[in-house]
């Protein structure tokens, strides 16, 4: 399970720190791929779960065949470094607007990777989301 909230800078190879509690659950080998504003890491088993319940939408009639495609395309494998670095591919750096200060969360069942004027401006949101699930839905 993956908690928490750091912030890192990217280093000149496009390379960011995970945090060491992020590493340990993540165990070796993940994948890296766009989500949401934001780069999505997950272990390679709940990578696989995202792929095969997306192509169950696909096979439902729910979602293109080209979401598969994208996914794919835009993921890459990644494992951290001895120093917990992992290199984030130029193209996924470019889309989640990462150049320099990142700000990296964990989201239970994955890691994301913001920009940190993103996750700035979309924190409160967030902590508005958490309260109202609470509330509403009596969790």
């Amino acid at each position: 399970m993956f908690v928490g909230t750091f912030e890192h800078s990217l280093d000149g190879k496009g390379r960011v720190v995970l945090p060491s509690t992020f590493r340990n659950d993540l165990a070796g080998k993940g994948v890296i791929a766009q989500y949401e504003n934001c780069l999505g890491v997950w272990t390679i088993e709940g990578f696989r779960e995202v792929a095969d319940r997306l192509t169950e939408k696909v096979h439902q009639g729910l979602a293109s065949h080209n979401a598969v495609r994208a996914l794919g395309a835009s993921s890459s494998q990644v494992e951290p470094d001895t120093q917990g670095r992992i290199l984030i591919p130029p193209r996924l750096r470019q889309f989640a607007g990462l150049d320099k200060d990142a700000v990296i969360i964990g989201a239970i069942d994955r890691i994301e990777i913001w920009n940190a004027d993103r996750w700035q401006a979309i924190s409160g949101e967030a902590d508005e989301s958490l309260l109202s699930a609470v509330t509403d839905l009596g969790i």
